[in-house]
């Protein structure tokens, strides 16, 4: 039997930033990683996935609750196809992301998504194959890599917030753009998941190292 995959939690990843220069002095702020292993299958990660793209937290929240409700608590390809559209929007969700969420299903019905087996791909394959899917880009195929794969070196350039914090972690006056934090992060390998983490943390903190 093979090994777990190291994950962004771990402790080899945590000591690696600690040692860099400009990101040890976060850590000593801003709490570490604390990541819970989610019991939910691929389909309800994804379909959690899509409902929380563009949404503030409480909102998404709030949504994905109704959504699940509106599916009798069974977040599955087949019950999301059962179920009327109407009683879907009435949870709350834009029309885009309930033809997302339906194409998912139709996708994961029909075999075009392997499910299953998506843990055995590596992360540029899985952003390709879950692609396939209406409203699923690389960002959310990142984020499933990221908390329900638990991979730890995925670099969601794309990502606002992670662009945010490296700007505000390196003291920039400026977000980088995607292209030039995509090579800029090449140091952490392979524990961008973990830097990625601390620019999230990083931009929606007001504490500073150093601060009181």
């Amino acid at each position: 039997m093979s090994s777990p995959r190291p994950t962004l939690d771990a402790p080899e990843a945590l000591d690696a930033l600690a040692r860099d220069p400009v990101f040890g002095p976060w850590l000593d702020v801003l709490s570490p990683p604390a990541i819970p292993r989610r019991r939910r299958s691929a389909f309800a990660a994804l379909a959690s996935i899509i409902v929380h793209q563009q949404l503030a937290g409480a909102a998404a929240r709030a949504i994905h609750g109704r959504f699940v409700e509106a599916l009798g608590g069974r977040v599955r390809a087949e019950t999301v196809l059962a179920t009327h559209p109407e009683r879907l929007r009435g949870a709350g969700l834009s029309r885009a992301k309930l033809e997302a969420i339906v194409d998912l299903a139709s996708k994961a019905s029909d075999g075009t998504l392997r499910l299953r087996s998506l843990w055995r791909f590596e992360e540029d394959d899985l952003v390709e194959h879950l692609s396939q899917v209406r409203g699923i880009g690389e960002w959310s195929a990142q984020m499933f890599l990221i908390f329900d794969l638990r991979r730890p070196d995925v670099w969601p350039v794309g990502d606002l917030a992670v662009r945010h914090g490296w700007a505000r972690i390196h003291g920039l006056t400026e977000s980088p753009k995607p292209r030039a934090l995509r090579d800029a992060a090449d140091h952490l390998r392979p524990w961008r998941s973990t830097a990625a983490w601390y620019c999230w943390r990083a931009s929606h903190t007001t504490v500073e190292p150093g601060g009181t």
